[in-house]
């Protein structure tokens, strides 16, 4: 998509949500890489993170993950503009720009591995910018980091024969054991597909919560935990659009993007 299109499709969604109106709830950001130095529409520049991060302290209610879910679940009180943070895939910029960002500011963050990645001689993105299991134990070690499953080789489960999801879930949950001693209880599915029903139900067994895409906001009391819609993050969101997904806006942006990945990803396994 041209930038041009972008803009045009931003500033549609923004329209919509004057028309629309959405409904209080906790609002889940995808992240991929920042300072990466990729030419990717997810490979945030560092300034622009650190400004958002400077955005989300003043004006949000940042939560770690668990604690979003008792929101989500009635146990606990939804604060105003609740805001969760995650990172997909796991990048060795996560540790060397993003995370020095979240300790600056203490804000909580689940980073999702593909752990068939991490210590490999390439990233995910096909470069040298893998994360090393020393990079994963020095975000935990913040206590800031939550860890998630993002399946061990970053398969897409929807397309996956029926027989191979229980390993592909169960190698990353072992290595991110043996590696940090962390007991994964969260999953994001690669590139936020829908599952096929087989592994929706090995997902549940296995997880305490699952996140897709969807671009709005989690409802309490209307959510499913192994549902969470995110909003992913852009560069081309700048701060204008970027302030309008942490209050849960740009939801026909996610309508636009559904269609389009349905033909992008149409013959691929990952």
């Amino acid at each position: 998509m041209s930038s041009l299109a972008r803009q045009v499709l931003k500033g549609t969604a923004a329209t919509v949500d004057v028309l629309r109106p959405r409904a209080p709830g906790v609002v889940v950001l995808i992240y991929h890489c920042v300072g990466g130095g990729r030419a990717s529409s997810v490979d945030l520049p560092v300034g622009l993170f650190e400004e958002q991060a400077a955005f989300l302290t003043e004006h949000a209610n940042v939560l770690d993950l668990d604690t979003a879910l008792e929101v989500l679940a009635g146990r606990r009180a939804l604060p105003p503009d609740a805001v969760v943070l995650t990172f997909d895939d796991g990048t060795a910029d996560l540790v060397e720009h993003a995370l020095p960002i979240l300790v600056r500011y203490r804000l909580p963050a689940t980073v999702y591995l593909a752990t068939g990645f991490v210590d490999g001689p390439r990233s995910i993105w096909g470069d040298g910018g893998a994360l090393s299991w020393a990079g994963v134990r020095e975000m935990v070690s913040t206590g800031l980091v939550t860890l998630g499953s993002h399946t061990h080789s970053h398969v897409l489960l929807d397309r996956l024969p029926a027989g191979e999801v229980a390993s592909e879930l169960d190698r990353s949950v072992e290595l991110i054991g043996e590696h940090t001693g962390v007991q994964v209880a969260h999953f994001a599915y690669p590139k936020a597909l829908e599952p096929s029903p087989d592994a929706d139900a090995q997902v549940r067994a296995r997880f305490r919560s699952a996140a897709l895409a969807g671009t709005k906001a989690n409802v309490p009391g209307r959510t499913d935990p192994h549902r969470l819609a995110r909003s992913p993050v852009q560069v081309s969101d700048g701060m204008r659009w970027f302030a309008r997904k942490a209050r849960g806006g740009m939801g026909f942006e996610d309508t636009a993007r559904r269609a389009l990945n349905r033909r992008r990803y149409a013959g691929a396994t990952r």
